[in-house]
């Protein structure tokens, strides 16, 4: 019987992001008829801590030594102590977070790789977490039997900057929960009044507090929208981030900071909510390697504007408004379009609603089984 090997840790550490796509692409996958036997591998943690795994082909195998600790052993001071002497043999491994471990000869290794914004996007990294992805990432490319990348454009950046084969690469996109779904606003007086964001209609932004989520021209942009005489505000989901101080800055330089609502990480469930009730969601980030907001806002019924760089174009297609994110005036544009345009509005309601149907995540769970048996075979 096979024995695969998979890197829980994300889904234990993050809350959102990464750590989500972990959480839903294994239980998809643990909802499949399959014959293969999974270890799921969860660094810093003792087994009694976490709750049953996603089914009952799934085991723990934990050890107390943290995720930092193992970064330091394997790729600083670079021991051989394979994953293997934690999660026991293995057919296959699945590094789901960039950076691939030590192996045994005979382990199969895939490798997921998110994004290469550490690379397109260098100022939107901590000069520290560049320097350990620009040594680890390549390395573990090459080392990799198999690559998974999160959309068509994060293979092409794999492609290029790190001369992968292509043949070696293979897109996986993420889906959609079925909970993103339009939610009655009766619902939503509870959720104003928890994330303290008052009665003003507003708009929507969900990531974490960093720059690569292009949130100070956002907030530039909301203020265009304003001396406009538009009577709206932003309201931020995401949790606290890195380089995040130019962000808050621009509340002072633009005088917003009455008119932003930091809400912190939102829970997944009060996010339908938050989605359904927006004046649009407004998704302008400078590089993704997916873009998950774009896709949950539309299963919400929630109109979107985004970028048009990187993935998020192949995400969005013609379902919602594409800006230049760095281009502050057509963020505004786009922004006031939706919101004085009732026909584009709905337009793009319907075809957002259509659009997320495309994307779930028993679709991509059923091909990560097909890219194990492939690596089995």
């Amino acid at each position: 019987m096979p024995l695969i090997g998979v890197d829980y840790t994300p889904a234990y550490e993050q809350t959102g992001g990464i750590g989500r796509y972990v959480r839903q692409l294994l239980a998809a996958l643990a909802s499949l008829p399959d014959e293969n036997q999974y270890r799921l591998f969860v660094a810093g943690v003792k087994a009694s801590s976490l709750s049953n795994p996603p089914g009952p082909q799934f085991g723990w195998r934990t050890t107390r030594i943290s995720p930092k600790w193992f970064a330091r052993l394997w790729h600083r001071l670079n021991l051989y102590i394979p994953v293997e002497a934690f999660v026991g043999r293995v057919d296959v491994f699945h590094a789901t977070d960039f950076v691939l471990p030590p192996t045994l000869p005979h382990t199969l290794t895939l490798l997921t790789v998110h994004d290469l914004s550490f690379v397109r996007v260098p100022e939107s990294a901590s000069p520290r977490l560049k320097a350990y992805l620009d040594t680890l990432v390549p390395r573990s490319l090459k080392r990799a039997d198999y690559v998974l990348a999160d959309s068509l454009a994060t293979k092409q950046d794999i492609v290029d900057l790190y001369r992968t084969e292509a043949e070696r690469v293979e897109v996986l996109l993420s889906g959609v929960d079925p909970v993103f779904c339009p939610s009655d606003s009766v619902n939503f007086l509870p959720i104003r009044k928890k994330y303290r964001i008052g009665n003003s209609p507003y708009l929507l932004a969900v990531g974490t507090v960093q720059p690569r989520k292009n949130y100070a021209r956002l907030i530039e942009a909301l203020s265009i929208l304003r001396a406009a005489g538009l009577e709206v505000e932003l309201v931020i989901a995401g949790g606290k981030g890195w380089l995040e101080d130019p962000i808050y800055a621009a509340l002072d330089q633009f005088d917003m900071r009455p008119h932003v609502h930091f809400i912190g990480f939102a829970a997944e469930e009060d996010l339908p909510i938050l989605y359904s009730n927006a004046l649009c969601s407004v998704f302008p980030s400078l590089y993704e390697g997916f873009g998950l907001p774009i896709l949950e806002a539309m299963a919400c019924g929630t109109p979107v504007v985004t970028s048009n760089v990187s993935s998020m174009p192949e995400v969005a297609g013609d379902a919602a408004l594409l800006v230049d994110p760095y281009d502050v005036e057509a963020i505004a544009h786009a922004v006031r379009r939706l919101i004085e345009d009732s026909n584009l509005r709905q337009s793009l309601v319907q075809s957002g609603l259509d659009r997320a149907k495309q994307f779930t995540w028993e679709k991509s769970a059923r091909q990560l089984l097909q890219v194990y048996q492939r690596l089995l075979d």
